[in-house]
């Protein structure tokens, strides 16, 4: 079985292309111009750069390298899409077919394109099931009864919001919601909510129950923990199973320093 990565910024590729490695796994790299980190070059055995829109270009690349299974990992921004953006012909008439053009509508009708092809694009969390955190507190401080009422709101918005297709970062103070993540990220959104009110906020970072695993799954870090310690922010929800940890141990060494709390449900 030959599998590709199509590659976009940060991290995430370079978890996958490790976590291959260590499961014999060789993979043809598809990396993103505008957006993937040049580095990839040094550490995958096969690279082909193309544009955020050449889809033919990216198809035919992973046909020659026999690929039958693809994993998309790194965050392509929003902006690249609706802006930067130069389709190819293939491109081009997906997008004419998209009824909306929401990251789900079309990362989804770049799956079937896939699909249409023998390829089929997979959990992106494939060759990294030891980096989604286990249900139950991850730090030495679980929250306090404050954090909890919170979370249980939070909780609430995130099942309001699950079918809206908005990010999956949400940041509660007092039981109010202070901000929900749209184009920015999740970091971004955690500075936003630190702005308009600084100072005792839970974060949520929860999938949607129907969260597709093969993209748009969330994601943390230490930048995540520093973003939190710079608005003020307490406590962390993360959906068990769900949520990929960047440099886990690190993240949860950094929060106890602070006294942070962070907890998997």
């Amino acid at each position: 079985m030959r599998y590709g990565l199509i590659a976009g910024n940060g991290k995430f590729p370079f978890m996958v292309l490790e976590g291959a490695q260590r499961a014999g796994v060789s993979l043809s790299v598809a990396a993103i111009r505008e957006e993937t980190d040049p580095e990839i070059e040094r550490v995958a055995d096969r690279v082909q750069w193309i544009g955020i829109g050449q889809l033919g270009k990216m198809i035919r690349f992973f046909k020659s390298e026999g690929v039958e299974r693809a994993i998309m990992a790194g965050q392509v921004k929003h902006v690249q899409i609706f802006s930067g953006a130069i389709p190819d012909a293939r491109m081009l008439k997906m997008l004419l077919k998209l009824p909306r053009r929401n990251t789900e509508a079309l990362i989804g009708a770049v799956a079937d394109e896939l699909a249409g092809e023998g390829i089929e694009l997979i959990d992106s969390t494939y060759f990294l099931k030891d980096h989604l955190p286990t249900k139950g507190v991850l730090t030495r401080r679980g929250p306090d009864q404050h954090e909890l009422e919170n979370i249980d709101y939070g909780l609430e918005i995130a099942h309001g919001t699950a079918s809206l297709n908005l990010g999956q970062t949400i940041v509660i103070r007092a039981k109010a919601c202070v901000a929900i993540e749209a184009m920015e990220g999740t970091d971004e959104t955690i500075r936003r909510a630190g702005k308009l009110a600084k100072g005792r906020l839970t974060v949520l970072k929860i999938a949607k129950p129907t969260q597709d695993m093969r993209f748009d799954v969330p994601v943390v870090g230490v930048p995540t923990i520093e973003a939190m310690l710079e608005a003020g922010a307490t406590c962390l929800c993360l959906s068990a199973g769900k949520t990929l940890m960047f440099a886990g141990e690190a993240m949860i060494q950094l929060a106890d320093q602070k006294k942070l709390a962070i907890v998997a449900l």
